[in-house]
């Protein structure tokens, strides 16, 4: 069997580590980005000279080879479906006959139409050309404008400060990540990511982008209150959407992603999809964990025969500059006294929330604090009492030694 995999990101090389492990199958993967699988949470290290891109490989040249893993750096123009089987076309103009194919074409920037948007100067930073545009941009610049209050726009924020651009980020809730975090959480990282030196302007979104002299290179934005700020940069981290343009050409059924049912088959036999890409009846799961568990479940699926993927606790995590979060389970933005317990230290920006409904642990959530994920998805998943997970909560810390302790 010939497995064809479409995109190298971390859905895509999990699928094909796991193809390679449960079977001996001749496997392809094909990505445009980039020749070779890279971390792309890693990308601001680079931007900020931490690291090199080669250094960004999770895995040595000869790992490929070694276990029989091709990677074709091309672009997959056309998927098309016969009696004869499955049938890919590249840019390049060779063409692959496969037998399975997986689509894991990942996420691409959401913007929305602004004036000035494609100006030079202004970008994303998702993928590997907005690493590459970033290094000709900053050239020279003085003043940059991030639009986007979210985990990407942040990482913009601390790469574009730590190149010595003073950076306004626009971020159109009351406090950063509100609608996300709850009121409190929310106000300790807003204030960290001030204090860290960036000009955070709130409630405020993005109205035009304007260019300098004869339409050249961005120059200022303006904001929805009408002020005029300076830009010589500006970065659009207004969240991703699902890359689908190929899938729905190829005849895919597609909404906001690639529609799936829960062994990741498409509407065409002998094609799955996985990753940010693909789109559940509860809809799409966007996170570097959720893409990771993905490829394991449809390499089984496909060698194995698996039944159903079940999504897991949710979890997630980041950081705010020097600033460290971590998320199990479900926290509501709403959350207050009745349906959490709530702790901070005073002194610092640490902080933890225990969520419950009716007493029982639904969610954990840490700024600062280092927690165990085993112990916060084993009370969640087990249905623990807020009580017991209280007098049992340091069981689940592992700050660093003369850390003040967490009392919940």
């Amino acid at each position: 069997m010939r497995i064809v995999i479409i995109g190298n990101g971390v859905a895509g090389i999990t699928a094909a580590r796991y193809l390679r492990k449960l079977s001996d199958h001749e496997i392809i993967v094909v990505s445009e980005e980039a020749p070779y699988h890279f971390s792309r949470p890693a990308m601001m290290y680079v931007s900020m000279g931490h690291m090199t891109f080669d250094n960004t490989k999770p895995y040595e040249d000869w790992f490929w080879k070694k276990n029989r893993i091709e990677l074709m750096h091309d672009t997959v123009i056309a998927v098309a479906s016969s009696n004869a089987g499955l049938h890919i076309s590249l840019r390049s103009g060779s063409t692959i006959d496969a037998d399975t194919i997986i689509f894991a074409t990942g996420s691409e920037p959401a913007w929305f139409g602004w004036t000035g948007e494609h100006l030079p100067g202004v970008q994303a930073y998702v993928h590997k050309s907005d690493l590459e545009a970033l290094e000709r941009n900053v050239q020279g610049a003085r003043n940059a404008v991030v639009v986007g209050g979210g985990l990407i726009g942040v990482e913009a924020a601390e790469v574009l400060h730590a190149r010595g651009l003073h950076v306004t980020m626009l971020v159109r809730e009351s406090g950063f990540y509100r609608r996300v975090f709850p009121a409190e959480e929310s106000d300790i990282i807003t204030k960290h990511i001030a204090a860290q030196g960036i000009d955070l302007r709130l409630s405020t979104e993005l109205d035009r982008i304007v260019g300098g002299e004869n339409g050249g290179r961005v120059n200022h934005v303006i904001s929805s209150s009408g002020e005029c700020i300076q830009a010589d940069v500006v970065i659009l981290a207004t969240g991703v959407k699902p890359t689908i343009d190929l899938a729905t050409q190829s005849g895919l059924n597609t909404d906001r992603g690639v529609l799936i049912n829960d062994r990741f088959e498409t509407s065409l036999p002998n094609v799955f999809a996985i990753g940010d890409c693909a789109q559940f009846e509860h809809g799409v799961e966007q996170l570097w964990y959720a893409a990771r568990a993905h490829g394991e479940h449809v390499a089984r699926v496909i060698i194995e025969g698996a039944g159903p993927y079940v999504r897991g606790t949710y979890f997630n995590s980041a950081k705010f500059f020097d600033l460290e979060w971590q998320v199990y389970g479900v926290i509501p933005p709403e959350s207050d006294e009745s349906n959490s317990v709530y702790w901070n230290d005073a002194s610092s920006t640490r902080s933890v929330r225990i969520a419950h409904n009716n007493g029982i642990v639904v969610g954990v959530h840490g700024i600062g604090v280092r927690l165990r994920q085993e112990t916060c998805v084993n009370w969640i998943e087990s249905c623990t009492s807020i009580d017991i997970v209280q007098k049992q909560f340091q069981k689940a810390v592992f700050d660093p030694e003369f850390t003040r302790k967490v009392t919940v």
